[in-house]
This record gives structure tokens, sequence and C-alpha cells, in this order.
């Protein structure tokens, strides 16, 4: 995978609306959340890496993706722990941790503390604010 820049990126607001499409304008700009078993990546198995649907960084390898029952897309890493930034959420009279992307603080999602092994963690990450870049699985 390519080593990516940490450089920040920062836009004015009318630059993101012109950039994403509505649902990733709510989503990645304003917090929003994608309804439960609607997004287009929810169950795809597809071999590749996710990435910020905003800036493009690298945030998650397929590989480490699996089915938790939510409806959102759950991973139990991070591609690399710099690529995401976490930070308490207490909206919807719950406390939470809010997942977003490093580089252009985009809002992904949430962690919790129920994903399988190795992590324990689980990425519940909304398919608006991904892009999958697909790769061809090697023959064995």
């Amino acid at each position: 995978m390519a080593e990516q820049t940490a450089e920040k990126i920062v836009k004015t607001d009318e630059e993101w609306r012109r950039e994403l499409t509505p649902e990733q304008y709510q989503i990645l700009r304003q917090k929003g959340t994608e309804r439960a078993f609607t997004g287009k990546y929810y169950k795809t198995k597809t071999p590749g890496v996710y990435v910020c649907a905003a800036c493009g960084q690298e945030l998650f390898d397929a590989a480490t993706k699996f089915e938790s029952g939510t409806g959102w897309p759950s991973f139990y890493q991070p591609i690399r722990s710099e690529s995401v930034a976490a930070e308490v959420d207490r909206s919807h009279l719950m406390t939470r941790t809010e997942v977003h992307c490093s580089r252009c603080g985009g809002h992904l999602g949430h962690v919790f503390p129920d994903g399988p092994r190795p992590t324990g963690k689980r990425y519940c990450i909304n398919s608006a604010s991904l892009n999958l870049i697909e790769r061809q699985e090697e023959a064995k």
C-alpha cells in the first residue's frame, strides 16, 4: 500500500458541498448516520482498501471487515492507527466514541469495545463515508 502524507486537508463548507454527494456531506461533514442495512458496503466481501470518501486517505483493509449484525460495515482495526482519530460523542442521550478521518476530519462512525479478536474493537462505519479500492486476490 502506498504511504500517505499526514498533511491535513482543510476546505470551506461550500467546497465540501460541491465535492460530496448530499448523503456524503450530511454524514461526513454534519456527523449524520445512514440507516442500518442500507449502505452500499455493509454486506460487501470484496478484497481491497476502504478509503475516506472525502479525501482518499486509506482507512481500513477489507481483511479486517467482519459481520457484526448491526447493519453497518464493521472493522476490527484501522489500516494504521494514525488513519483515524477519536473523540467523545455525547449526542442522542448516550456516550459513545466517534471516529473520524485524521486527514480531513470527516465523520466515519463510532468505535465500540465489543469486536472480535485480536483487538476487541468494532469500528462501525457509514458506507457513505467510504470508497472501496478493489484489489485482485493473488492466485494460490
